[in-house]
């Protein structure tokens, strides 16, 4: 897969680089988990979408009690489709609060319910915990659809980077489990290959954000015991054998993200299986853009298009 040649790439979004001047910020693993943990959430952010009533609650998990936050967009309906999201943050940082903003956004632009899951971290909890805590949730919210007035005929799974890795994962066991019925998956800029070869991990090596350092260190707290030279498709699901009759989906990448040509590898595999499968690369933006958006314009963009596949889907 070839990557962008030097002259022809654009640059990274000038106002997203003014931001990121003021409130500088990249993942890293160099002073330890509790500082990467706290680095995020100590980051500004701005009120979204008070509007979007919310609720914690408490649901059983496979090692203990799941945190859940419910989001009720501002409808008047009580049979709406619901979406469970999973955060991002490497699958070491990141919870419910730290992508409140990013939920409630879901709400508003797919007109629907959303399940936000606190999934066990690593490296306390490497890999398989996360995978388990968020089918979990999603088999509740597949029985629960009446207490939170959801239609869950028409649920879909959404992510975020770690999120977006775990939903493509869920979307699989669901199909390979005959239930329950996903309608969509929305990817953003997911890690479904973990190889390292591809061209964006060399030529976006020292990218914002997200470098390839920090997706090496926080791979190794996840895996815990798995070799990551060939590891399962729980983990990584584009080496899955079969990816037929899985959901139509949308992936989000970004330009300057190492992760880049992974997302799009993704893409291009599930067309090959017969998955209806949109791509769409935000050339100027870099990894995290959900983040930034309703401050940068084109974050704004990027997510309300990926929005706008998922409300299609779910109220098609």
């Amino acid at each position: 897969m070839p990557g962008f040649d030097d002259d022809d790439k654009p640059g990274i979004d000038t106002i997203l680089l003014k931001v990121l001047d003021a409130v500088p910020f990249r993942l890293s693993a160099d002073d330890g988990v509790d500082a990467a943990r706290r680095r995020l959430r100590e980051l500004p952010r701005r009120p979204v979408h008070p509007e979007v009533r919310a609720e914690n609650r408490v649901i059983d998990g496979p090692a203990g009690h799941i945190g859940i936050r419910i989001y009720w967009p501002p409808i008047d309906s009580d049979d709406l489709p619901v979406v469970v999201y999973f955060h991002g943050g490497g699958f070491v940082v990141g919870d419910l609060d730290t992508h409140d903003g990013t939920a409630r956004q879901h709400a508003v632009g797919a007109e629907a319910v959303v399940v936000s899951v606190d999934y066990r971290l690593a490296p306390e909890h490497p890999y398989p915990a996360a995978i388990d805590d968020a089918w979990a949730a999603t088999q509740w919210v597949a029985g629960h659809g009446s207490d939170i007035g959801a239609d869950v005929t028409r649920l879909a799974v959404a992510g975020d980077s770690a999120g977006g890795t775990i939903a493509a994962v869920i979307a699989q066991r669901a199909r390979d489990h005959g239930a329950p019925p996903i309608t969509f998956q929305l990817l953003w800029y997911p890690s479904t290959l973990w190889d390292p070869s591809l061209p964006s991990f060399t030529e976006n090596a020292a990218a914002p954000i997200l470098d390839r350092a920090a997706i090496a260190a926080f791979s190794r707290w996840y895996a815990g015991d798995v070799d990551l030279s060939d590891p399962p498709p729980g983990m990584a699901p584009g080496r899955a054998d079969n990816l037929a009759r899985l959901p139509a989906a949308y992936i989000g990448v970004a330009g300057h993200d190492p992760l880049r040509d992974d997302g799009i590898r993704y893409g291009e595999l599930l067309t090959a299986a017969g998955v209806c499968a949109e791509v769409h690369n935000a050339a100027t933006l870099v990894h995290g853009y959900l983040g930034y958006a309703g401050v940068v314009p084109a974050a704004t963009d990027a997510m309300d298009r990926g929005l706008a596949a998922l409300r299609a889907a779910l109220h098609a």
